[in-house]
């Protein structure tokens, strides 16, 4: 009886599997099917990371073109329009390129956005008198305003030193109509440094422009920047308008003060030992520059 050689055994899955890759922003590891390669700079993402890197950008109010996530990225690369429209919901899309026009309007200074509260229209200003007052028309409701204080056309006569420097987007209330007492309290603002609209909806009076990262009061637009006790909030007219509780303000205070002492007295404290330690750092330099210097040359 002659015995046959056994079939060798071979297994219904292909073991080869495909390399994964790993997102910068979640670290997990991903097929290649799941990455999206920003064109610019070639950097990889998870789509779902990037998505709603995306979505979070615009939804908070983009000032800028949306860069790439990795702040280390050498390139320094942005997501192009069709790539964005890929990635978002139609309505997100739109409000994308609604803040880009917006934009647009706000750094060209030939254009303006009429101050009517229920008028949307750009209003084209005389380049040559770009720098100079002059009288706009809306070209929509025929409204006259000054192009330099917004207020009604005032022929011969100069803005009001009092004029705040607040600019309200289409469709909100339009300081044409405001007086100066509701203005220290408008729901949308310029900030003082790069003039980027800012809406308050709420909460604290101590304001961060998140385009330039510059700290300012609300009410008065008085820089905050070195102000990390808050002392401004104490006399003057933005006395207690910080929109904070007294002990909320004491405990931020206390807070501050132990991270600056806590500074000092971990440096208070280590200065013996640095002082201790540098000669024999020193020395054991010195060993080793003489112990290369010893050496015997290579045969």
């Amino acid at each position: 009886m002659t015995s046959t050689p056994s079939a060798r055994y071979h297994p219904t899955w292909d073991l080869s599997l495909d390399p994964l890759m790993s997102c910068k922003l979640c670290l997990g590891e991903f097929p290649l099917e799941q990455m999206t390669t920003i064109s610019q700079c070639q950097c990889v993402f998870c789509s779902l990371c990037l998505k709603q890197y995306v979505e979070l950008l615009i939804k908070e109010g983009l000032e800028t073109a949306i860069s790439c996530p990795d702040s280390a990225c050498p390139k320094q690369g942005h997501l192009l329009e069709n790539e964005i429209e890929c990635m978002v919901s139609v309505e997100t899309m739109q409000r994308y390129r609604r803040q880009q026009f917006e934009r647009e309007v706000l750094l060209d200074p030939c254009r303006t956005w009429c101050p009517s509260s229920s008028c949307q229209a750009v209003c084209q200003l005389k380049e040559a008198e770009v720098a100079l007052p002059q009288l706009v028309q809306c070209s929509v409701c025929r409204l006259e305003f000054c192009s330099a204080c917004r207020s009604g056309w005032h022929k011969g006569q100069a803005c009001q030193d009092n004029m705040p420097i607040i600019t309200f987007l289409p469709g909100e209330t339009s300081s044409f109509y405001k007086n100066d007492e509701e203005d220290d309290d408008a729901p949308i603002k310029r900030c003082p440094k790069c003039k980027v609209y800012i809406e308050r909806d709420e909460g604290c009076a101590q304001m961060m422009c998140k385009n330039c990262k510059h700290a300012f009061c609300w009410y008065c637009l008085e820089s905050l920047d070195d102000d990390f006790l808050l002392i401004h909030y104490d006399k003057g007219p933005c006395r207690n308008k910080l929109g904070h509780s007294r002990a909320s303000v004491i405990w931020h205070r206390t807070q501050v003060v132990g991270i600056f002492a806590g500074f000092g007295l971990l440096l208070l404290v280590a200065s013996p030992f640095l002082l201790l330690a540098t000669p024999f750092v020193l020395c054991c330099k010195c060993k080793c520059s003489k112990g290369e210097d010893d050496d015997p040359l290579p045969t």
